[in-house]
């Protein structure tokens, strides 16, 4: 399956299908989360990767990076951040720093590997400096010519494991470009420069220090290649620019730091023993600071008293019944959507009950003032942790009329059982905005907490969070009022425990599966008298670009088709192959996928 986007969407490129092959009469025409809506032949868009090559754990897209290998918790079990491994690599003008760098992140094989370059910092010239600039009179590999300040505090940023726009330098016209670059999350960043040991305060920052040693003459003849081709320069500039400044300023500045480093490695790129040595010290950190903490965070706090940040739905005989619905297993989906939209309503209502207000006076149609409230805040944004967080999305829109929504996507590691972070969209200032933050159950809290993580690393207020949630287990509650004791958290019932599958007991079982249709026993069979035809609809909930799990099954056959029309999928199988289309980033041309049939398929006429 090749795969293409841009912006803020992402979207599946269709594999070629045989003739017989139309879009899925399997597919429902409806979901509890999105409208009815025709699906529109897409635009034929090739990729230029290879079958049978392993792929880069990360798509990336005009506008943004998103990972398709989640990144592990960056924190400990008191929500403290754990930071990244810093590794530094200097080296003179064009002697390979950047080509290190890109082999080694090769070599980790690790997702969230952020490259920052010291090129991004250069200052912004004045009208006097760009007219030498113009004249190849102006000195760029002097300490002078970069902002050391931004430099340092961005760096400290990433290296805190917060948020940060890095300026884009336009090396053609000599100055910044308007649009910035995001950093966000990073487990090891890679600092390449010419001069990044040539200040104190870098060096401390950085975990390992790697120096590239190539020959000079090397160095010009790469020099002379990048600056004509790339940046509009012409020979003679280049020369005269190497000679009066290149040169001398390597000499003098950048040479003499070789004794910081860790690590020499001659002929840069070409050296793969070192860029060996590298990736083996790196992946022997990443183990030392692994963590691991959903067991710990089940075992924690048990038997403790409930925290004074949490606010608990007053129970009444309605919520009650409500409640009955929802926990009864023989529940049909249609009623389990219903009453549990019902809750939402009246969880979030009681939540905004909990915001600050402030008096205000109206006047009534009869000309008489009304002393009355509003809420203090004005800028509240929704963020869900998908997918059971984003089906409490309505109930906050019927409610805000005009409240902002952000996503997170957090899934747990099947093989490790942590929770990893594949995907976030969150508006751009949301530091100014106050976080109704919402999961429609926690367990263990090991997936709010890398929630709360997240938006704390985007510098909103711990006091500006408020967790939302249907069920919570005590377990969950404890974890997040010790860790981040500042945050409310707001649900409609307390169970006491979590089995050894981390699920709440006595529960409601798993959230998403039930609203989404996607538990085991959901499967919808039909098929003609005499024909041989057996057909099989899979419904699959697709929140983008979720990997959704393995459906497990009857019979196998390959996936050749895809499409992400909605957030529903249908799968037809006729004598073996499929004829309907698949919506999933995780299923490649020719790929498997099982379905099991249940004990008493439904037979449609």
């Amino acid at each position: 399956m090749r795969v293409y986007g841009s912006g803020d969407e992402l979207n599946f490129e269709d594999v070629p299908a045989d003739d017989e092959m139309q879009s899925s009469p399997l597919s429902p025409s409806f979901s509890p989360l999105t409208s009815p809506h025709r699906v529109k032949k897409r635009e034929r868009t090739w990729s230029s990767s290879k079958s049978g090559v392993s792929r880069e754990p990360v798509l990336r897209t005009r506008q943004r990076t998103i990972y398709t290998a989640g990144r592990p918790p960056w924190y400990d079990t008191q929500g403290q951040l754990v930071e990244p491994f810093v590794i530094g690599i200097c080296g003179g003008s064009a002697s390979g720093k950047t080509t290190v760098a890109r082999k080694v992140i090769e070599a980790l094989d690790v997702p969230w590997v952020t490259l920052l370059s010291m090129d991004s910092f250069y200052k912004v010239l004045d009208e006097k400096d760009h007219r030498l600039a113009k004249r190849n009179d102006y000195n760029f590999d002097h300490p002078d010519a970069f902002d050391f300040d931004l430099l340092i505090e961005t760096l400290r940023k990433l290296k805190e494991g917060k948020s940060v726009d890095v300026p884009i330098y336009n090396f053609v016209s000599h100055s910044r470009e308007k649009r910035m670059k995001t950093m966000y999350g990073a487990n090891v960043i890679i600092f390449e420069g010419i001069l990044i040991f040539a200040h104190k305060q870098l060096i401390e920052m950085m975990d390992m220090k790697v120096y590239i040693e190539t020959d000079s003459d090397i160095r010009l003849a790469r020099r002379l290649r990048r600056d004509i081709m790339e940046r509009g320069r012409d020979l003679e500039g280049v020369l005269k620019q190497y000679e009066k400044f290149v040169k001398p300023a390597f000499d003098y500045y950048i040479a003499p730091t070789v004794v910081h480093a860790d690590l020499i490695v001659p002929r840069g790129g070409e050296n793969e023993i070192a860029i060996s040595l590298i990736v083996q010290h790196v992946h022997t950190q990443l183990q030392l600071r692994g963590l691991k903490l959903r067991t710990k965070l089940a075992q924690c706090h048990s038997g403790q008293p409930l925290p004074e940040a949490l606010s608990i739905l007053p129970s009444t005989s309605q919520i009650k019944g409500l409640y009955t619905f929802i926990r009864d297993r023989h529940t049909s989906r249609d009623e389990f959507i219903f009453y549990s939209k019902r809750l939402m309503r009246l969880l979030i209502e009681f939540s905004l009950s909990l915001l600050p207000f402030k008096a205000t006076s109206v006047e009534t149609p009869q000309g008489i003032p009304y002393q009355g409230k509003r809420i203090a805040t004005e800028k509240i944004c929704g963020v869900s942790i998908l997918r059971a967080g984003e089906t409490m999305e309505q109930a906050l829109c019927d409610v805000l009329k005009d409240v902002r929504l952000g996503k997170i996507l957090i899934q747990t590691n099947q093989d490790t059982g942590e929770p990893e972070l594949y995907y976030l969209r969150l508006p751009k200032d949301i530091k100014d905005y106050f976080i109704i933050l919402m999961d429609a159950t926690v367990a263990t809290g090991a997936a709010a907490m890398m929630a709360i993580r997240v938006l704390l690393d985007h510098d909103v207020p711990e006091e500006n969070i408020m967790l939302c949630s249907l069920l919570m287990a005590e377990s969950g509650v404890h974890t997040i009022a010790y860790a981040f004791p500042k945050v409310k958290i707001v649900t409609s019932e307390v169970d006491p425990e979590v089995n050894d599958r981390f699920y709440i007991m006595p529960g409601i079982g798993n959230f998403g599966d039930r609203y989404f249709g996607t538990e085991d026993g959901f499967r919808t069979y039909w098929g003609g008298q005499g024909n041989g035809l057996v057909a099989l609809s899979v419904m699959i909930s697709i929140p983008e670009p979720l990997k959704p799990r393995r459906v497990e099954g009857l019979m196998h056959f390959k996936s050749v088709g895809a499409q992400t029309s909605s957030r529903w999928c249908g799968v037809e199988v006729r004598k073996g192959r499929v004829l309907g289309q698949v919506s999933s980033s995780s299923l490649d041309h020719g790929s498997k996928l099982r379905c099991r049939a249940p004990k008493s398929p439904r037979i449609a006429e």
